[in-house]
């Protein structure tokens, strides 16, 4: 029996965890529940799985759970980032699942480590943010992390087995979102609700932006660089629309092992959790008959700048991976209130990132600053762009 404390169990990633946990319930339970402001399916949560702590935005929030949950119901509730390191410290644990969306997921999983739990990694920005802190904090306490995200799921798995010295290139897949196919001078006229189709995922609201930006894939080379111990340029973005080839490691030999599954992220979220077992989830296999062809292309950088953005910050490093996620997560929820367009999110990143001056080696006070800064500052060109 694994038991788990699952941080954003109302988004995406936490419910299908938490789906798993009801479909093997002699190899799971839950100890601890964090959300943000979903409080009507938290309760619903806390009901079901019955965890010793139960943790939301503030206390208004709080207040609100506890007004939801029936007379008696034995579950300590708390709230704000002393809550948040709480349940992912919690002693009854065994596997802390960081499946908060942004940099909010940051201390909470340094808590984890701290406390010598096993980590299920799926907020990837914890990484970008601050690699080298937390995987040497990982390694100095001996804790392994286990990636949830399925490009990372599917590199951990073709790894396995294998020297990494051995090692020639990660290939990470990228569906290429909803605009693969768009000319780029119709960009300024999609709208938010034309972004948030992705083709192949379903997924919360900013990370389906990040995939139409291709952010998301960004993000994804910065967490394999510190997750696998590689240097950028082993790593390589391939655009496969078909979404059944989750990402490839080659060998020096010429040998390249794939990973491949239909697009639903039970089968990743469940072999984090039940690592080294793998569990019978019965799901379906690809329709290789009916899919005639799998296909792959590069990227294009012009259209999709984001992703040539993130790669810079990846070959520069020190605080300015912090910085491009701050100013992402600023351009993004802008675009999603409608203040500025789709082009713009790229804009603002990229004159918050010019305008920073990059501390080569930070410490986590470093990184803090940085990433306060950016949102500041990404924030007064946010403005800028509604003049």
């Amino acid at each position: 029996m694994k038991h788990l404390s699952i941080l954003g169990s109302t988004g995406s990633i936490g419910r299908n965890a938490l789906k798993i946990v009801d479909m093997f319930p002699q190899h799971f339970s839950v100890k601890a529940l964090a959300a943000k402001k979903n409080v009507s399916l938290l309760a619903e949560q806390v009901n079901q799985f019955n965890p010793e702590i139960a943790v939301v935005y503030d206390e208004d929030c709080a207040q609100e759970l506890k007004r939801s949950l029936p007379g008696g119901k034995k579950v300590e509730i708390l709230y704000g980032d002393a809550g948040y390191r709480a349940a992912a410290s919690h002693e009854a644990a065994d596997i802390t699942v960081t499946a908060v969306v942004g940099a909010a997921g940051l201390r909470p999983t340094l808590a984890a480590i701290e406390a010598g739990k096993t980590i299920a990694l799926a907020n990837k920005e914890t990484l970008v943010m601050a690699g080298e802190i937390v995987i040497k904090k990982a390694a100095e306490k001996g804790i392994k992390i286990l990636p949830v995200d399925s490009e990372h799921s599917a590199i951990y798995q073709c790894l396995e087995g294998q020297r990494r010295e051995d090692v020639d290139k990660i290939l990470l897949t990228a569906s290429g979102g909803p605009f693969l196919n768009l000319p780029l001078d119709k960009f300024k006229e999609i709208k938010v609700a034309d972004a948030l189709k992705h083709p192949n995922w379903n997924m919360g609201r900013k990370i389906t932006i990040d995939s139409a930006t291709l952010m998301n894939k960004g993000l994804e080379v910065l967490e394999a660089k510190h997750l696998f111990g590689v240097s950028r340029n082993m790593i390589s973005v391939v655009i496969h629309p078909q979404s059944i080839i989750h990402s490839m490691v080659a060998y020096k030999d010429g040998s390249i092992m794939a990973q491949l599954g239909i697009p639903d992220m039970k089968a990743a979220i469940a072999y984090a959790l039940s690592y080294p077992e793998r569990l019978p989830l019965k799901q379906p296999l690809p329709d290789f008959t009916g899919n005639k062809a799998l296909t792959f292309q590069e990227p294009d950088l012009e259209k999709f700048p984001c992703l040539d953005l993130a790669l810079n910050a990846c070959e520069i490093g020190g605080t300015l991976p912090a910085v491009l996620n701050a100013a992402n997560e600023i351009a993004v929820n802008a675009f999603l209130d409608r203040l500025i367009s789709f082009p713009d999110i790229s804009k603002v990143i990229t004159t918050t990132m010019e305008n920073h001056h990059v501390v080569s080696k930070p410490n986590f006070s470093d990184i803090i600053v940085a990433d306060r800064w950016a949102r500041e500052k990404a924030a007064e060109w946010v403005e800028k762009l509604r003049d």
